[in-house]
């Protein structure tokens, strides 16, 4: 089940001042008393029932993950009845949207018509674009909550669908299911404004070492939507598979993805399987970031072209988890004929505006070859009208101006490679932030973790959680810091089931780090919050990891 949900029955519509129309009774499971809980503090540890709820009519307004930048409780709760409607800007093609998937979210489990109109009448769930109030920002947003209606006001759609997602956390967690449920539907009164603290809030998801479906990759994006992500990486190409396809270069996807890990049956995505995929992050307001990792982790590449290697020979497919040994031939002209062409079409394909080309572990590559083959790939991108992204090696050649650079070291990591990204940083270069021994989300959680890798150490939830971004890599200015991302690599990563143990419940935390103000930054008050999830994750079908440093609701 993906977060977003079609009507699946037919719900009559009544007229408001009516009785409304009587739907079949349905019986739902016993509800867990998750505030009781939580208030008091108390860690029980264990699986959360799917049907858990908190035991009072009405969520605390501030239980949000990310955490609001303000919030003021008061005034009477907002009610959800059979006579609500969405009422949307009529000027606006992007809050009808907005307000039709809103309606989707809520009507199964409401068992309420909700219709979408665009009428002025007074109450309701209003959606407002604002052009008077350019401080909510691109995806700033204000949520107005009184007894008769529920107002969410936004400078920038983007605003006004993560004002969406605040407003599912304020209702009781059975709303995600998608069967009637007969809970009370209430709103608590007072007002959230809020705006994050940086543009870039990513997730990645590798597709090479194990390929995804564009299905699976779909749920993906719904789930990271509810925690307002905004970025999905995509890693398509690893000496293990190549996974887009490329109409100059048709057997890079043809034979070089038909394998994986452990040499199961791989895959790629067609153009048009590439272009749903943006099309579904688009309708959650996630821009897709493509990348090609060069000059190492090419195998796929060198296995399908025999021309790409300096020997003229082609070497096997590789399906194991070796890194370091692959390379293109630097000095080849060929190898830029390649590159271009690659460029071209993926970012003809991606409208986002960044293009990732790797260029981490390439241990193949001489650092003189490094530095040429960066200084010549960069400008590839550039022509094509592409900002580079690159893995934080790239700061060992010379960022191109408005660079970003992945960092993804450790705190063991040595301080001579710090101080060269930190130099890049305050000479102009951007930061991604993505420390390996907190984020990468394919790091187990503990030894007997059944998934996932440990070369970069234990990652629990509170290690995940507990650091500033601004002041994470010594030397480098905040300012510098365009957000944070947390990678999922997939050697050990092969199923959705895998994909959400995996990245729940860590992926809400680096969400938070990403949207909130620092202030808001409190491990004990984020473990409450996060514990609060729980009973939503276990309505939306999430296979999450019950970590014993979150005081999950018990039965």
């Amino acid at each position: 089940m993906t977060a977003v949900r079609l009507l699946s029955t037919t719900v009559a519509t009544p007229v408001e001042g009516t009785q409304p129309v009587r739907q079949p009774r349905t019986f739902p499971r016993l509800f867990g008393s998750l505030l009781l809980v939580v208030a008091a503090g108390i860690s029980t540890v264990g699986a959360v029932p799917a049907g858990a709820e908190p035991a009072p009519a009405v969520r605390p307004l501030g239980r949000i993950v990310p955490a609001p930048a303000s919030v003021q409780p008061g005034g009477a709760p907002y009610t959800l009845t059979p006579w609500t409607r969405i009422r949307v800007d009529d000027h606006s093609r992007e809050a009808r949207q907005i307000g039709t998937y809103l309606a989707r979210i809520l009507r199964p489990s409401t068992g309420y018509a909700l219709p979408v109109t665009d009428d002025h009448l007074p109450g309701g769930i209003r959606l407002r674009l604002s052009p008077r109030d350019q401080g909510l920002g691109e995806e700033g947003y204000r949520l107005e909550s009184t007894r008769g209606s529920l107002t969410l006001t936004a400078h920038k759609p983007a605003g006004l669908f993560h004002a969406v997602q605040t407003l599912r956390q304020l209702l009781p967690a059975s709303v995600e299911k998608d069967s009637r449920q007969q809970v009370p539907w209430k709103v608590a009164g007072g007002t959230i404004t809020d705006t994050p603290r940086y543009a870039y809030r990513g997730a990645m998801l590798d597709v090479s070492r194990h390929f995804f479906t564009v299905d699976q990759v779909k749920r993906y994006i719904d789930q990271l939507a509810l925690y307002k992500i905004n970025k999905l990486h995509l890693h398509l190409s690893d000496d293990q598979g190549w996974r887009i396809a490329i109409d100059s270069w048709p057997r890079l996807a043809t034979y070089g993805g038909s394998t994986q890990v452990g040499g199961g049956r791989g895959g790629h995505y067609t153009r048009k399987d590439y272009q749903e995929i943006l099309g579904h992050a688009a309708s959650r307001y996630l821009e897709v970031v493509p990348e090609i990792d060069m000059p190492g982790h090419t195998n796929a590449a060198l296995a399908s072209y025999a021309e790409l290697n300096c020997s003229g020979i082609a070497p096997p497919l590789y399906t194991g988890t070796d890194v370091g040994f692959s390379s293109l031939c630097v000095p080849k002209p060929v190898t830029y004929d390649f590159v271009d062409d690659v460029v071209r079409e993926l970012a003809a394909l991606t409208p986002g505006r960044y293009l990732h080309i790797g260029g981490d572990e390439a241990h193949s590559t001489s650092h003189a070859d490094y530095v040429a083959f960066m200084d010549k790939v960069q400008p590839i991108v550039a022509k094509y009208g592409k900002t580079v992204v690159g893995w934080h090696q790239l700061t060992g050649a010379t960022p191109a101006k408005g660079a970003l650079a992945q960092y993804w070291g450790l705190d063991g990591t040595s301080d001579a490679e710090k101080a060269q990204v930190a130099r890049a940083a305050r000479n102009g270069t951007g930061l991604i932030l993505s420390p390996a021994d907190r984020v990468y989300l394919d790091m187990k959680y503990n030894k007997d973790t059944p998934l996932g890798l440990d070369w970069a150490g234990f990652v629990e939830v509170r290690r995940s959680y507990d650091w500033d971004p601004a002041t994470y890599l010594p030397g480098a200015p905040g300012s510098a810091v365009a957000g944070v991302e947390a990678p999922l690599w997939s050697e050990t990563i092969s199923t959705s089931d895998h994909i959400e143990f995996m990245a729940f419940p860590r992926l809400p935390g680096v969400a938070e780090l990403g949207w909130s103000p620092a202030s808001t930054h409190d491990w004990e008050a984020y473990k409450v919050r996060l514990a609060a999830q729980g009973p939503r994750m276990a309505a939306l079908g999430i296979d999450f990891y019950r970590s014993p440093q979150v005081p999950w609701p018990s039965a």
